[in-house]
């Protein structure tokens, strides 16, 4: 079956999934989607937690004469991050975000554990991205990795808890409530990608998470 998302140029075929299994498979026709909306949630999420200059896919300076040690770090002079923000980890200094949401069940991960998985991707994002962020763009950078079932590997895990810390001051919410503010987003976020592929996408497309959503339990 050949479904239409509303807003996309290429048809995407949605299946009738059976078992848990299948279901997870089918995430993988929609990998953009679930990507997406998880980066700008997050850059969302950054924003009210009061980070500064917050900018989705930031391009990276141009190359001239810099080597690296790693041959797989990222050398194209259109590379990119997901998110950019300034004061996640302190006041004046500006931290480099990429994201990756990645089935478990997937058969490059299937002999892997979910913890051996997460780690395995954060190190792939670190060996690509790592060096060339703290050298040339002189910042901090943080892969952010997710399972499908919403399982966070150490790095995001750790952003998100400080972006509930930063919540919790900025909005004299407790921390308790405003990590929990995040995780439901987070699932309903994840959950949201499960449905489009497995029924198709039958709304408006937006480019960015609304800030006025529903979900904010916190105003």
């Amino acid at each position: 079956m050949i479904f239409q998302l509303r807003g996309f140029r290429e048809p995407v075929p949605v299946v009738r999934p059976t078992t848990w299994s299948t279901v997870y498979r089918v995430l993988g026709v929609a990998v953009y989607l679930r990507h997406n909306q998880l980066r700008d949630l997050t850059a969302n999420l950054l924003e009210e937690a009061g980070c500064k200059d917050v900018i989705v896919e930031p391009r990276l300076l141009p190359l001239s004469t810099e080597t690296f040690h790693l041959r797989s770090t990222i050398t194209g002079d259109d590379a990119r991050l997901d998110v950019a923000a300034r004061g996640i980890w302190s006041p004046m200094e500006r931290t480099l975000l990429d994201f990756r949401v990645f089935n478990s069940l997937a058969p490059s991960n299937a002999a892997l554990s979910v913890t051996q998985a997460l780690d395995k991707h954060e190190q792939e994002k670190k060996r690509c991205y790592g060096e060339r962020v703290i050298q040339v763009e002189k910042f901090s950078f943080s892969p952010a990795v997710l399972s499908t079932s919403g399982v966070m590997g150490n790095e995001a895990d750790r952003l998100y808890k400080q972006i509930a810390r930063r919540l919790a001051t900025r909005t004299n919410q407790s921390y308790e409530d405003c990590i929990r503010y995040i995780r439901q987003r987070i699932s309903f976020s994840l959950i949201k990608t499960l449905v489009v592929s497995r029924r198709g996408f039958l709304g408006t497309r937006c480019e960015r998470v609304q800030k006025d959503s529903d979900l904010n339990i916190l105003k």
